[in-house]
């Protein structure tokens, strides 16, 4: 009998191959991008037909699930990992925490950040995950001093806030969150996609002096 928390031999070789068949969909994906994911070609590279590979995968939906899956969670981990730091409810660490990871990794980035893959949907689970990374940021700002007066976006957010997830954060705070959000996003989507190249500058000090501009407000 199998002891509770451990997996059987052919529960160890279906990870394995899942976790193999990830990794060619990863390579594919920084090639081809996820549009041109092909799960045919998979099975090729792995030595096995196309309907065996589809006993660990439905489709090619599923595998994309996957693959967002653990890029979220990854982020939400390095998020985690800066928030139970000295850092604690940091913007500035989240900010640079934030473009490590994305550097680290551009089509992983892309996968979750770029454009959407034609006709696919993410499960609720994947929201939650999207979620909780916006958690960690929203607890961030709400650590600042909010503006002396709230500006007509804070007027407005304070009535649309149902994206926040229930948040307690002030509207001065909801704004900022927004305002890191689309700002680092498309600092780094730029970045990543070699839109800077050539333009001899530092794409890293651009990255601070925009961080550096949302602190201040």
């Amino acid at each position: 009998m199998t002891e509770p928390g451990t997996k059987t031999p052919r529960e160890r070789y279906r990870a394995q191959v899942r976790a193999e068949i990830k990794e060619r969909a990863r390579e594919q994906i920084a090639t081809a991008g996820a549009s041109g994911l092909s799960l045919n070609a998979i099975a090729k590279q792995l030595g096995m037909s196309g309907p065996a590979l589809y006993r660990y995968f439905t489709g090619r939906d599923e595998l994309i699930t996957e693959l967002i899956r653990d890029a979220y969670r990854s982020l939400a981990d390095t998020f985690g990992t800066v928030a139970r730091s000295g850092s604690g409810a940091d913007l500035a660490a989240l900010a640079h925490a934030l473009r490590d990871w994305a550097l680290a990794d551009p089509q992983r980035y892309f996968l979750i950040y770029g454009t959407p893959v034609p006709g696919y949907h993410a499960p609720d689970d994947i929201t939650a995950i999207a979620s909780e990374i916006m958690t960690f940021l929203l607890d961030a700002c709400a650590e600042l001093p909010a503006a002396a007066a709230p500006s007509a976006f804070d007027r407005h957010i304070e009535e649309h806030r149902q994206w926040a997830g229930g948040h307690p954060a002030p509207p001065a705070a909801l704004h900022r969150a927004l305002s890191f959000w689309t700002r680092m996003h498309g600092i780094l989507s730029l970045e990543l996609a070699g839109h800077f190249t050539g333009m001899r500058f530092d794409p890293a000090q651009l990255f601070t002096a925009e961080l550096d501009g949302l602190l201040a407000h």
